[in-house]
């Protein structure tokens, strides 16, 4: 919600002129004022509904299918001990009891927030008096930015130079600090026995296979008969995926109707007695399950067959057609032909498409196999995934060809490419229905807009633009998704990650490139053609004014969008009327109940990545920025903070890639705040020859910092993506070491109870692993082959430990960080068989779920479903009032499926 009317703002102040957003402390006051109070109804509102709505603002306390290691803590619901309650959880906790990308993603806005907090320590004392005092005969905020430095001051430029030499250092620092602190948790948590004995820790998929290498004997000839455990080819699933697709549709459509029947029944019943004026009659029904044979024969006592639940073939058109002896009779035809087709895609008579998953015994013959060259052609039997959850495979991309996934991603790319670029054109269009008498003065087919009722006129210059917007900007999400998958991502991860990456890319050209250029340098083309000679001082005086607008940018994103976070007024408002119009059986409730929001990596990252380059862009132009900024980042790192511990569920698993993808994207807020120092630098240098040295250091800073970039790049990429071979055999020391402190533990435990001593062991940690910072000998043995010493590290301080990352934060220290609650993964036998089958394969015919009712129609209705679908009426029943229930404090009805940690 807020995040679209920002947009809304960014179009708008795309279309008017810098003068028109004059940088006054008023009117940073007009947009500050009204943003602050809808973020204070918000959060009060919020903290007002919490109390009552546990479902929408707490489910992670207690939703059912989520396992007890993986719930919060409950959370008071006083008017701020929920504040103190969540600060007591560490940022740790979410990493351990959620995932490491939530995990990560509250530690990259907390990076971020951190990191324009030290831009301000830095700027602020050096540059706001360097500016002020410049004589630029600017006034309010604009004397704080480089605008107030006058052509006889460009001295004082040495001082922005040396600032950002400062603190693009210190960014570039960080970065490099932050990729350290992630490969070491990457890889404590990849190695961690929670993570290695899942089944995709050790299953390689490998894509663009040649038809020769489709062949099990010889993949498990190729990668090693001892190492290879299970081979799954995928196979061509079209036709049964069809049949799958009907038979479940059709199981969904007779759960409806029967639920509806049932109801029907009831109420009719409840009616017919209501006129009669008597109490229950019960020889007027059949209960208990006491009925003839004849379908529907209890629910035809009191529903006509005219009134039985009925649909249509084809949409108006089709034929009418009774819903459930109609599901039925499909579900009977469907369900031999689906058997026998899985029967034929387990025997591999089938056509065989290029894609196998490849377990092995280890993790670390995966690993090797997934680092190697696997085939002697270009492109071939590659790219190859490892760590992929089958329950996130797109399974309708593993048929790609190496040539048409060339071709493909050609075509995908190119569509971005034009997309990033022409959307100022849908958006163009829209500010400008805004200004509509501008408008119509241009367009003269639009005059009759000016004769109609004035409030009419005023939705379509207000409302009409905010809606519009609001669902273009929607459409950006949705349209790049697809394309990542129709460009043969092979998984939800692999989409994410493309999607950040081109969303990030759509945010810098259109919020913040289009927008600067848009309130600076077109703005003056009648100036500068009117007198050319005027054109770099004019540039000079324009290019900051922009920041202005990114200060309104930064505080309604900060303000509106955090707050809306906490609040979701949209989806509390759509849950409460779309769940009573909606949910029309026991299984459509339980969805809507158990279901928790999720979040979106490809488009979350690239929010806060954006509003963090325009504050470091701006740190030496307009260090005011960076305190909105500061501000705005830490808002949401408390209302993200909030939402992962209390009510969101991140489902889709990236493996923190997405953290160092946004990491890497920092840097284009350095290098865009370099060059326009150098381009604000250059044109200062045409008026007066002192600003020639700062333009001269600064670009040698640039080639300075495109150099180390390049380089720490190159060092860092291939830990982030494979696992080193040297801790192998340090983690095994480590689990080895474990295991004797325990036993030791437990002897002494023995000993202490047979001689009745009073002190007591605490037990280990629950994590098995995490348990290595005991002082024991035997672990700190295991430590010095990490450390490479036989001493230990000297304690640190606050600096030693930020300084060292390599020391304080490595592989030993991430260990104790890693996942410590979840069991060590069992899988049952035809669970480890059928992995990495396409879910057509093993779909079995849905347990249909109806609510039982007391006049016998739910068991009459179980009694004849059952000969052709499996069917339950327990745990739901209609109420007095016929309406569904279902037994919530249960918690797992009999639809509830267990989901394996694969």
């Amino acid at each position: 919600m807020g995040h679209d009317a920002v947009h809304w703002q960014v179009a708008r102040q795309a279309s008017e002129k810098p003068q028109d957003t004059s940088p006054t402390l008023s009117g940073l006051l007009t947009t500050l004022i009204p943003a602050l109070i809808s973020f204070v109804v918000m959060v009060l509102l919020f903290i007002i509904l919490r109390k009552s709505n546990r479902r929408m603002y707490m489910p992670r306390t207690y939703i059912g299918y989520l396992r007890p290691w993986q719930r919060t803590p409950d959370s008071p619901t006083g008017f701020w001990n929920w504040i103190q309650a969540m600060y007591q959880l560490p940022d740790t906790y979410v990493l351990q009891h959620h995932s490491m990308d939530a995990y990560l993603m509250l530690r990259f806005l907390k990076l971020c927030s951190v990191m324009l907090l030290v831009g301000c320590c830095i700027t602020f004392p050096i540059l706001w008096p360097v500016n002020a005092t410049a004589g630029g005969g600017k006034n309010q905020l604009n004397m704080l930015s480089i605008s107030n430095v006058s052509d006889t001051q460009y001295g004082r430029y040495y001082a922005h130079c040396f600032v950002a030499w400062i603190f693009i250092g210190f960014i570039f620092f960080m970065i490099t600090r932050e990729h350290l602190y992630y490969i070491n948790l990457r890889q404590a948590y990849l190695f961690s026995p929670a993570y290695a004995s899942r089944i995709s820790s050790r299953t390689v998929l490998f894509t663009a296979v040649t038809d020769d290498l489709l062949n099990k004997d010889k993949l498990r000839t190729m990668f090693g008969r001892d190492k290879v455990k299970n081979v799954w080819i995928a196979t061509d699933t079209k036709e049964l995926e069809e049949k799958v697709k009907e038979r479940d549709a059709a199981a969904m459509k007779l759960e409806g109707a029967e639920t509806k029947l049932i109801v029907l029944a009831n109420k009719a019943r409840n009616k017919t007695l209501k006129k009669q004026g008597s109490a229950e009659n019960p020889e007027t029904d059949i209960g208990n399950g006491q009925f003839d044979d004849e379908s529907g024969s209890v629910a035809a006592r009191w529903v006509e067959a005219k009134n039985r639940p009925t649909h249509r073939l084809k949409m108006l058109i089709g034929k009418k057609v009774d819903t459930i002896n109609w599901a039925r009779s499909e579900i009977e035809r469907l369900s031999p032909e689906i058997d026998e087709l899985q029967a034929k895609h387990r025997a591999g008579d089938t056509k065989l498409v290029s894609s196998v998953f490849v377990e092995f015994y280890n993790q670390s013959d995966a690993q090797a196999s997934f680092q190697s060259v696997a085939h002697n052609l270009p492109l071939h039997m590659s790219p190859r995934y490892i760590g992929l959850d089958p329950t996130q495979v797109i399974w309708s991309n593993l048929r790609i060809k190496w040539w048409e996934r060339l071709g493909r991603y050609a075509a995908t790319m190119a569509f971005v490419c034009a997309m990033i670029i022409f959307w100022a054109i849908p958006t163009a269009v829209v500010g400008a229905i805004s200004n509509i008498d501008s408008l119509t003065a241009i367009v003269p087919f639009l005059k009759f807009i000016d004769s109609v009722p004035s409030w009419i006129k005023g939705v379509i210059t207000g409302l009409l633009p905010t809606v519009l917007m609001a669902v273009l900007m929607a459409l950006v999400p949705i349209i790049l998704r697809l394309m990542a998958k129709l460009g043969g991502a092979p998984s939800t991860p692999a989409v994410e990650l493309t999607v950040q990456n081109w969303f990030f890319a759509f945010q810098v050209v259109q919020v913040f490139l289009v927008v600067t250029v848009a309130s600076s340098a077109t703005s003056v083309v009648s100036d500068i053609i009117e007198k050319p000679s005027s054109a770099a001082s004019l540039l000079a005086e324009k290019i900051p004014t922009a920041s202005n607008f990114y200060i309104s940018y930064i505080i309604l994103q900060g303000l509106s969008f955090s707050a809306g976070a906490l609040l979701q007024i949209v989806g509390l408002i759509l849950g409460k009327i779309l769940g009573k119009l909606l949910d029309s059986t026991p299984r459509k409730m339980y969805t809507r109940w158990s279901s928790l929001a999720g979040l979106g990596w490809g488009t979350v990252y690239p929010i806060f990545t954006l509003l963090t380059v325009v504050a470091i862009v701006y740190s030496c132009i307009a260090p005011l920025v960076m305190g909105f900024g500061t501000i705005a980042l830490y808002l949401f790192y408390f209302a993200y903070r909030y939402n992962v511990l209390y009510v969101s569920n991140a489902t889709i698993d990236t493996q923190g890639r997405c953290y160092t993808r946004g990491l890497q994207q920092l840097t284009v807020g350095c290098y865009l705040s370099m060059v326009c120092l150098i381009g604000l630098f250059a044109i200062g240098s045409g008026a007066n020859t002192m600003a020639l040295g700062p333009l001269v250091l600064m670009i040698i800073f640039l080639v300075f910092v495109i150099l180390f970039h390049l380089a720490m790049n190159s060092a860092m990429e291939p830990l982030l993506n494979f696992l080193p071979k040297n801790l192998e055999a340090e983690e095994e020391a480590l689990l080895a070491a474990d295991k004797a402190n325990v036993g030791t533990m437990n002897e002494k435990s023995k000993a202490d109870d047979l001689t009745g001593a009073s002190g007591s062991i605490s037990a280990p940690r629950d994590s098995g692993v995490a348990n290595v910072d005991n002082g024991l000998g035997n672990v700190d043995s295991a430590e010095k082959g990490l450390t490479g010493t036989s001493s230990p590290a000297p304690k640190p301080n606050m600096f030693t430990k930020f300084l060292r990352p390599d020391l304080y934060h490595n592989y030993h220290q991430m260990r104790k960080l890693v996942p410590s609650s979840s069991e060590i993964p069992t899988y049952p036998a035809e669970v480890e068989r059928d992995a990495y089958c396409h879910p057509a394969i093993t779909s079995q015919a849905p347990l249909l779920w109806i609510p039982r009712d007391t006049i016998g129609v739910s068991s009459q209705e179980v009694a004849h479903t059952s000969r052709v679908i499996p069917i339950t009426d327990e745990d739901a029943y209609l109420d007095e009032k016929c309406k569904i229930q279902w037994n919530m404090e249960k918690g797992q009805p009999p639809i509830y499926e267990e989901k394996f940690a694969y």
